[in-house]
């Protein structure tokens, strides 16, 4: 069985999608992936688009999987907006890359450093946060001591 026949029901740039589905540095990838993928029911589609349901970081992109897979037929769960922290110690992420700057630092180097160390939690909670990721990033620079 050559390769062709065993992706029947996938779509031609799978690999490119599924690679995408797993970028954990850029939620839109992630989004605008499972918005393709999300029109092949196809059983290796399905469980990219249960992992993104059931764990992305992001809420959009876990909603945005589960109404596809809710559109395929599958009993899934729908996913909590209520998230206590989107990573583990956060805080502690966000005081380190404080502390590594000059005492006299601005917010804008803050979120420049943070993007430069840590853009996956950067990315995950621009996606979370959305008009409201500016305001909530300064306020969290502004408290951690």
């Amino acid at each position: 069985m050559n390769n062709e026949e065993t992706n029947v029901g996938l779509p031609e740039n799978y690999t490119e999608l599924k690679k995408a589905a797993g970028r954990s540095a850029d939620w839109r990838a992630r989004l605008e992936a499972v918005e393709e993928l999300g029109q092949y029911p196809h059983r290796q589609v399905i469980d990219i688009l249960t992992r993104l349901a059931e764990s992305d970081p992001v809420y959009t992109v876990q909603e945005a999987a589960y109404r596809k897979l809710e559109a395929f037929g599958e009993a899934v769960a729908a996913p909590s907006k209520d998230k206590p922290e989107l990573f583990k110690g956060v805080s502690k992420i966000l005081l380190r890359i404080k502390k590594s700057l000059p005492r006299e630092h601005t917010y804008e180097e803050f979120k420049e450093k943070l993007k430069k160390m840590r853009i996956d939690v950067y990315d995950a909670y621009e996606g979370d946060k959305g008009a409201d990721f500016d305001k909530w990033l300064e306020s969290q620079w502004s408290s951690v001591k």
